[in-house]
C-alpha cells in the first residue's frame, strides 16, 4: 500500500513563505515524477508544479519566481517552497506522484490527502 503524506501548511501573512513536504511511503519499486497541485473553494484543480526523477522542472505561469519544486530520492519526499504568498494562493495543496510498483510495470498516480495554505491579507 503506498501512501504520500503533505504537512507543511497553515496560516501566513501575505508577502510571507511556506514550505510544504510531501513523504511517500508503502511497498513499491519507484517513484518517478512527483507534483504539486492546489484547489481553491469553488475552483478547479490546477498544477503548481512538477519535478521529474532526475530533477527537471515545470511551473505554472501564475508561480514562477514564488515557488521552487525540489526532492529527495532518498527521503522519497517532495518539497514545495513558496514565498511572496498572496491572498489568492490560498487553496488546499496536494502532491502526487507517479509511482512504479514493481520493475517493467507501468506506474500509477498517488495522490495525497492535501494541506490547507490560508493566506491573510
Amino acid at each position: 500500500q503506498v501512501q504520500l503524506v503533505e504537512s507543511g501548511g497553515g496560516l501566513v501573512q501575505a508577502g510571507g513563505s511556506l514550505r510544504l513536504s510531501c513523504a511517500a511511503s508503502g511497498n513499491y519499486f519507484r517513484i518517478a515524477d512527483m507534483g504539486w497541485y492546489r484547489q481553491a473553494p469553488g475552483e478547479q484543480r490546477e498544477l503548481v508544479a512538477r519535478i521529474s526523477r532526475d530533477g527537471s522542472t515545470n511551473y505554472a505561469d501564475n508561480m514562477k519566481g514564488r515557488v521552487t519544486i525540489s526532492r529527495d530520492n532518498a527521503k522519497n519526499t517532495v518539497y514545495l517552497q513558496m514565498n511572496s504568498l498572496k491572498p489568492e494562493d490560498t487553496a488546499v495543496y496536494c502532491c502526487n506522484a507517479d509511482i512504479i510498483l514493481r520493475p517493467a510495470t507501468a506506474g500509477n498516480r498517488y495522490w495525497g490527502q492535501g494541506t490547507q495554505v490560508t493566506v491573510s491579507s
